[in-house]
């Protein structure tokens, strides 16, 4: 599992190609499900500057959005921000609502209906995108779809292996308290 966007597009075909018959689930833009999901065929795909400028991506689109029109956003400082959201528990929405705002286009009666989450640090401010966007939009958030992918490749846990309690997060630097225990939670996670 390569739990990046940035680095999935700059190593997953090389990874793939070194270790033949090894699979490797990577962090790519969700763009097929952007793109057959969309309405206004006008999808906004938000990641890192490393991510919207990689071939791979571009690629991507070629292959699944080659009939609507896919802006590519790179934002410098959104990654910065959900760690400082994830450790404060606050962030300036303006700034926020500044590195969003390129998402949002109208092309005749068209606007932009899909936000395609194309870092894993965005989920974390995804309700703070939502009160600062312009208009409602889906934000596609591909964690659920790479997890499903990831677990159909490990071997199924016995019944004495499985955690009864659920799925956990576990920090290597210690367990977190305030905002980033609370985040994690509301992810449904226990927190070691």
């Amino acid at each position: 599992m390569i739990a990046c966007n940035t680095a999935s597009t700059l190593v997953i075909d090389a990874l793939r190609q070194a270790f033949p018959g090894h699979p490797f689930v990577g962090t790519v833009p969700a763009i097929k499900p952007a793109a057959e999901r969309t309405r206004s065929g006008l999808v906004s795909v938000l990641g890192t500057p490393g991510t919207v400028k990689r071939q791979y991506t571009r690629d991507l689109i070629h292959q699944w959005a080659s009939k609507c029109h896919v802006r590519l956003v790179g934002s410098d400082r959104l990654a910065a921000l959900a760690e400082v959201y994830m450790r404060e528990g606050f962030v300036d929405e303006e700034a926020v609502r500044s590195e969003i705002e390129p998402c949002f286009i109208e092309s005749g009666q068209a606007r932009t209906d899909i936000v395609v989450l194309a870092c894993t640090h965005y989920p974390f401010l995804v309700n703070r995108m939502r009160k600062t966007a312009p208009w409602p939009v889906d934000w596609l958030d591909p964690a659920e779809a790479i997890a499903r992918r990831a677990a159909s490749l490990l071997a199924p846990r016995s019944a004495t292996g499985a955690d009864p309690e659920g799925d956990r997060a576990i920090f290597t630097s210690g367990s977190p308290d305030g905002p980033t225990r609370s985040l994690m939670q509301g992810f449904g996670l226990m927190v070691d």
